[in-house]
């Protein structure tokens, strides 16, 4: 079974209709108008650090229309999530927090966010940040960038893309390399690099429902996951060698800028060190090892309202009438060099050839599962990929995989 992305997508339209009548409520209890900022007040916004001075011109452009101040706090983004999950109960917290999608389902859990009326807007966005920013059926984050992995080539060894995953092979090895592909593996695996070509067999982690992923739905252990096992296991130590899990990120990323890999699986934080390099990168997308798609994850970045603000009718409306707009959204993409979310600000982000590459991975890509049990999958999931590349038997591992997964899901 497949992610529907079509049922994602109709989540988010049951969650704007949903959270249009909870704004309209607010509106009407506040009595500030239209926007329900014209009372003033402070607007306090918790922003990675990286990306204040991205954010200065849409706090002092909504300061001046409306007179609400709006207060840039930069953070760490390793510390974020954690302070405001602790902060916002005691009412100490942001009115507004940057962060990623996939935190949702803890946020969710721990009430600490407020839905988001996006309204028309919805359909401004690339329909994946749009399924990214709903959880449970409901909209929480106004998205600003959509990040996914691709395949880097390089385009001096190799001059066009690969066709399939074996084209790929077959080319690197026409270009005389003994390894035409890397990945970052490592001794625990690494199942977010690998996602994109289990997505081809059919097989993801959670089915889904109307309101988006489905914990009640584990599609591991379906026929697919046992062909994905299957063909991974003749790609590893007793099959082709292609995947390895002595190949970590810094051996990929080397072996790449050495130029004795021409394909390089990875996400658009690499791709400055290998143009730095003096490698003449091209971004293809995952070339898949069956006549379907390799769809890979895609994280989603963006803002949340807190529960707790009391003023959330100015943070919806700051949101998405000021951070959501094509010239915000592109300050953002220039600090962070992330496809931005809005349609029109990723199409003139895509002017640049390697964006326009990695947008139209992205086309493809599905939001990573941000409900709480994802959690049970990470921590058996990438051990049994890279036990299936050393040699162990594919069928048996996948399938004590799913059995483990499973039994830590019922058990929360």
């Amino acid at each position: 079974m497949r992610v529907n992305t079509k049922s994602l997508l109709a989540a988010g339209a049951v969650a704007v209709v949903a959270t249009l009548g909870l704004a309209s409520c607010a509106s009407g209890d506040s009595g500030e108008g239209d926007n329900g900022a014209s009372a003033g007040g402070t607007l306090t916004v918790w922003v990675d650090s990286e990306r204040v001075d991205a954010l200065k011109g849409a706090a002092e452009a909504y300061t001046e229309e409306t007179g609400v101040e709006v207060e840039l706090v930069g953070k760490d983004n390793a510390t974020i999530k954690d302070d405001f999950i602790q902060q916002v109960p005691t009412g100490e917290g942001p009115d507004i927090t940057m962060g990623a999608h996939d935190w949702l389902g803890e946020l969710s859990t721990n009430g600490v966010v407020a839905p988001l009326e996006l309204g028309d807007s919805a359909a401004d966005y690339l329909p994946v940040a749009i399924d990214a920013a709903t959880y449970e059926g409901t909209v929480y984050m106004l998205p600003y960038a959509v990040e996914n992995i691709a395949v880097l080539r390089n385009a001096d060894l190799v001059a066009e893309a690969a066709t399939s995953f074996d084209d790929m092979i077959a080319k690197g090895k026409a270009a005389g390399l003994d390894q035409p592909f890397v990945v970052e593996q490592g001794a625990e695996g690494n199942p977010y690099h690998l996602y994109p070509f289990q997505t081809a067999f059919g097989a993801p982690v959670f089915g889904t429902n109307d309101e988006g992923y489905d914990p009640t739905d584990l599609q591991l252990g379906s026929a697919g996951g046992t062909e994905f096992a299957t063909w991974l296991g003749s790609q590893g130590k007793n099959g082709t060698g292609v995947f390895n899990t002595d190949i970590d990120g810094d051996i990929a990323k080397q072996a790449f800028l050495d130029g004795t890999a021409a394909f390089w699986l990875t996400g658009p934080w690499n791709v400055g060190a290998a143009i730095d390099g003096g490698v003449n990168v091209a971004i293809d997308t995952v070339p898949s090892p069956t006549g379907e798609a390799a769809a890979p994850f895609a994280g989603v970045k963006g803002f949340f309202v807190s529960s707790e603000s009391e003023n959330k009718v100015a943070a919806n409306d700051f949101l998405v009438n000021y951070i959501g707009t094509e010239d915000v959204q592109l300050e953002l993409f220039e600090a962070g060099n992330i496809l931005p979310a809005l349609s029109a600000a990723a199409e003139t982000a895509s002017s640049d050839p390697i964006i326009e590459g990695f947008a139209a991975v992205g086309a493809e890509a599905v939001p990573m599962p941000a409900i709480p049990a994802m959690g049970s999958v990470w921590q058996y999931w990438g051990i049994a990929e890279a036990s299936i590349i050393n040699g162990e038997d594919p069928t048996a591992t996948w399938e004590k995989l799913t059995a483990d997964v499973q039994a830590a899901i019922d058990a929360k």
